[in-house]
């Protein structure tokens, strides 16, 4: 009996160890006081169309402009930046503090044509748009200038979201 009480116990601790372990990590993206929350994949069932207003509307209250990273779960150079932002939190604190994160999905399964259609082409992947508060595009950006070796620049890569963040009001 005690045995079995032991055994018991046992699981269950290491059920909520292993619960914890298997949690999701905090999604970034989210100011405090807001709804929004940024996506952490590229899903090809998103509404690309219904993501851009929400994400104007994010905009257009905590004064930032809009980064759009089209990419795909198929493509290395896409895993490498999401490892990049999580492996230099000033870098990711900088983009959070400047812009609204939409990540745009592009693959066989769904190339999001009509959305893209409004974009300057895109000859690589991923690919980053920053549009301002109200949609407009700002900058078409490849991000091949922004890599160093088989990661990204961090000094290049602030100084693009230093460029492109809106700009302070008087």
């Amino acid at each position: 009996m005690l045995f079995l009480l032991l055994v018991t116990l046992f699981t269950g601790l290491f059920r909520a160890s292993a619960s914890k372990i298997d949690a999701p990590p905090q999604q970034t993206g989210v100011v405090s006081g807001s709804a929004y929350a940024a996506p952490d994949k590229y899903d090809p069932k998103r509404d690309p169309e219904k993501d851009l207003a929400t994400a104007e509307a994010e905009a257009k209250t905590s004064n930032r402009n809009i980064i759009v990273i089209v990419g795909g779960d198929w493509c290395s150079w896409c895993h490498i930046m999401d490892d990049f932002f999580h492996e230099h939190r000033d870098v990711t604190a900088l983009r959070e503090k400047n812009y609204v994160l939409m990540k745009l999905n592009m693959s066989r399964e769904n190339e999001n044509r009509a959305f893209l259609s409004h974009y300057p082409r895109i000859h690589g992947y991923p690919h980053i748009f920053i549009l301002d508060a109200d949609g407009k595009l700002v900058q078409s950006q490849p991000t091949n200038v922004l890599e160093d070796g088989r990661t990204y620049n961090v000094k290049r890569f602030k100084k693009f979201l230093e460029d492109f963040a809106p700009k302070a009001s008087a």
